[in-house]
């Protein structure tokens, strides 16, 4: 679908000035103001959005969480995981290598925005809980899942969406998934801080107290990584559509929405079938519940970059193929 044109434009020859007639650029001083201002809008909008996910980061005890030397370290344990996906994530990246400045940017864009879904999640939860196992299903359906990929592809849309190295759509899988990682690890930062009594626990007895949370968390976080990678790769696809950019958009929503509402609705029964099944206790039955549930939809992420990586290469060697064809009969007919 080609740019909407006015009946004049399409009708008029290139001779014809038609500025501020039926098209438009930036001329004049008036135009450069116009302009000026509305970046300047845009700029504040986004300065005001992260100015306010830092005063709910402060105010729901985020930020003393990250920084406590403890929590921290206990943290910083939980996201390896989920880390490790995103490296992995960034390493399948056929095209040019993202700037960490950029990466870095996300992740923190990521710890940032996640406390919009905090908040969100909470008031929420009050008008499902006297609905039963129903309830639950539908909180995590309609309410966490679209909530959360939604806040993760905020952080991706904030900055690293608007740049020159955000250049190809299998990058928005990339920043995605950075995304994710820093969703994932403010999260962790908070179940453990809320696991564990601060001043009873000495420095030894808060590592043992945070063991088991710690690596309950550690699992959860890979599948954050899943679901905003898959979110984030539409959203590449959008910037690159754009006359179809919000239905790509809101596909890759549904999907991670879908996947991510899916493993919450399943994750306690399917743990416990595990653990009947196979006797085993209950931390290890959760490791396989969730080696089964993102190992299938990692996959499925993976082959979809992978067919992108394929069609990169195809193309690019095709044009390699015609320069390579072009120098050899340039050299035939050299003097």
């Amino acid at each position: 679908m080609s740019r909407r044109r006015d009946p004049v434009e399409e009708r008029a020859d290139d001779t014809r000035d038609l500025y501020d007639i039926a098209t438009w650029e930036r001329r004049g001083a008036l135009d450069t103001v116009a302009a000026g201002i509305y970046h300047a809008l845009v700029a504040s909008t986004r300065l005001v959005v992260v100015a306010v996910a830092l005063l709910i980061l402060v105010g729901i005890g985020g930020l003393s969480a990250i920084t406590d030397p403890q929590i921290g370290t206990l943290t910083l344990l939980s996201a390896l995981p989920a880390l490790a996906l995103a490296l992995y994530v960034r390493r399948t990246d056929v095209t040019t290598a993202e700037p960490l400045s950029l990466l870095v940017a996300t992740f923190l864009l990521g710890v940032l925005t996640a406390n919009f879904a905090a908040v969100l999640n909470s008031f929420s939860q009050q008008f499902f809980t006297g609905l039963g196992l129903v309830g639950n299903v539908l909180f995590f359906f309609l309410i966490v899942g679209p909530i959360e990929e939604t806040v993760k592809l905020l952080a991706v849309r904030l900055y690293a969406y608007g740049t020159d190295s955000f250049e190809a759509v299998v990058d928005g899988a990339v920043y995605g998934a950075v995304a994710g990682l820093g969703f994932a690890t403010i999260e962790n930062a908070l179940y453990i801080t809320q696991s564990i009594d601060m001043p009873t626990a000495g420095a030894l007895g808060l590592i043992g107290a945070g063991g088991g949370i710690t690596a309950v968390r550690a699992l959860a976080g890979p599948g954050h990584v899943i679901y905003s990678a898959f979110a984030g790769y539409y959203l590449g696809l959008a910037k690159f559509n754009p006359e179809n950019r919000g239905p790509i958009i809101i596909k890759g929503l549904l999907i991670a929405t879908f996947i991510h509402a899916v493993y919450n609705t399943t994750v306690g029964i399917g743990t416990g079938l595990i653990g009947f099944a196979t006797g085993l206790p209950q931390l290890p039955s959760y490791l396989v519940f969730v080696l089964v549930y993102d190992g299938f939809f990692g996959l499925i992420l993976f082959g979809k970059i992978r067919r992108y990586s394929r069609a990169y290469r195809s193309v690019h060697d095709s044009e390699d193929i015609e320069e390579s064809s072009l120098e050899v009969e340039a050299d035939e007919f050299d003097p």
